[in-house]
């Protein structure tokens, strides 16, 4: 079997946490792969993503590792096997590699947490709010990037709009909601797709206003995606020459503190939409 040439954010993932588990016991690549039936360069594939694993061979490495994290385990178990097909496949090639590894994440994660300081939470934008944006990427794109980008970002969406119902928070300061991107018309809109969603059981909008002053990461656009387990947590965060990807313990639970004493800076969900509301009157 040919190993993977670009590993998806979810099979690195995998491989990272198995890496993880052999550090922790001390144990060298060459004693795993020798405990395991196979060669050094093995280990080193499966760690980087580059091959995937069975079920079974998973929970063998698992018990080498002396794991005692059933709940760990179950949640890796369920990461084993071959390549699913998922809807954002149709734009590989066509969008960059980050924006499918985004939708994994959101996918398979069980909540979303974001912080967003200039720009709305990319779940939630309207057609022209999204295509405003992409507009203004520089050095331009050609009109056929700008539509598939517009396309998979709606197609995102169904994560927190199907009947799944997967718990969204989303944490946006005064700044973002005051941007008029695309201008008057289009920034009225978006907040009010802002207003409606809103309404869903499962999502969250918090509002940080200027006056709450300073808080931790202002200026920083972050997703926490909570997995089935903790530890197989994932952020994501923009920079201007691509997505990162963050799954550090130490870390994570970083992010986690960090998130947590923004929620407290927050308005609360009532007067979050009130001021929502009070920004699309002065529009």
């Amino acid at each position: 079997m040919a190993p993977r040439q670009t590993p998806t954010i979810r099979q690195r993932r995998f491989g990272a946490e198995l890496r993880r588990l052999r550090e922790e016991v001390g144990m060298s690549a060459e004693t795993a792969a020798g405990l395991l039936g196979t060669n050094r360069t093995m280990i080193s594939n499966i760690e980087a993503g580059r091959f995937g694993i069975s079920e079974e061979r998973l929970r063998r490495l698992a018990g080498i590792y002396e794991c005692a994290d059933q709940a760990l385990v179950d949640a890796l178990a369920e990461m084993t096997g071959g390549r699913r097909t998922h809807w954002w496949e149709e734009y590989r090639g066509k969008v960059p590699p980050d924006f499918l590894d985004v939708s994994e994440i959101e996918h398979y994660a069980v909540r979303l947490r974001t912080v967003q300081t200039a720009h709305l939470p990319g779940l939630f934008h309207t057609e022209d709010h999204a295509r405003a944006i992409f507009e203004l990427l520089v050095p331009p794109l050609p009109r056929l990037e700008v539509e598939l980008r517009v396309a998979h970002r709606l197609a995102r969406q169904a994560v927190v709009t199907d009947d799944r119902g997967l718990p969204y928070v989303g944490l946006i300061h005064e700044a973002a909601l005051r941007m008029q991107f695309g201008g008057r018309e289009t920034a009225r809109a978006q907040l009010d797709r802002l207003l409606e969603e809103g309404e869903r059981d499962n999502v969250t909008f918090l509002v940080i206003p200027f006056r709450a002053g300073g808080f931790p990461m202002a200026g920083d656009s972050v997703l926490y995606a909570d997995a089935p387990n903790p530890r197989l947590d994932t952020v994501h965060m923009d920079s201007p020459t691509g997505a990162v990807f963050i799954d550090s313990p130490t870390q994570l639970a970083d992010f986690r503190s960090r998130l947590d004493l923004i929620e407290e800076a927050a308005l609360s969900p009532g007067a979050s939409r009130d001021f929502i509301s009070a920004i699309v009157r002065d529009l």
